[in-house]
């Protein structure tokens, strides 16, 4: 049965840090990924980690958020650093088989996590 859950949401001020993790039970996928959705926006790619840990990000993230996984705990990672108010979303960890940032191609979602940044 597969499994996605993530946790490690939370309240924060512009500039802080936080970690997100996902426990993703299953089989071994090609590609696992955070997404996000903001109010009254559709769902963006965040980051994506792929094949042997190639990793891709979106433009508005690169520099600030390291997406990582340890295959050993089945847990995937997104560290996030120099938040911004922009960053507030709900952020969900997804599974698939196509290396993509679009959430249409992941086929195993968690419920979400809620982030949110103020000024």
């Amino acid at each position: 049965q597969v499994q996605v859950a993530e946790s490690g949401g939370g309240s924060v001020q512009a500039g802080g840090s936080l970690r997100l993790s996902c426990v993703v039970s299953g089989y071994p996928y090609y590609s696992m990924g955070w997404f996000r959705q903001a109010p009254g926006k559709e769902r963006e790619g965040v980051a994506i980690i792929y094949s042997g840990g190639s990793t891709l990000y979106a433009d508005s993230v690169k520099g600030r958020f390291t997406i990582s996984k340890d295959n050993a705990k089945n847990t995937l990672y997104l560290q996030m650093n120099s938040l911004k108010p922009e960053d507030t979303a709900i952020y969900y960890c997804a599974a698939g088989w196509i290396a993509t940032m679009r959430p249409s191609d992941y086929t195993y979602w968690g419920q979400g996590t809620q982030v949110t940044v103020s000024s």
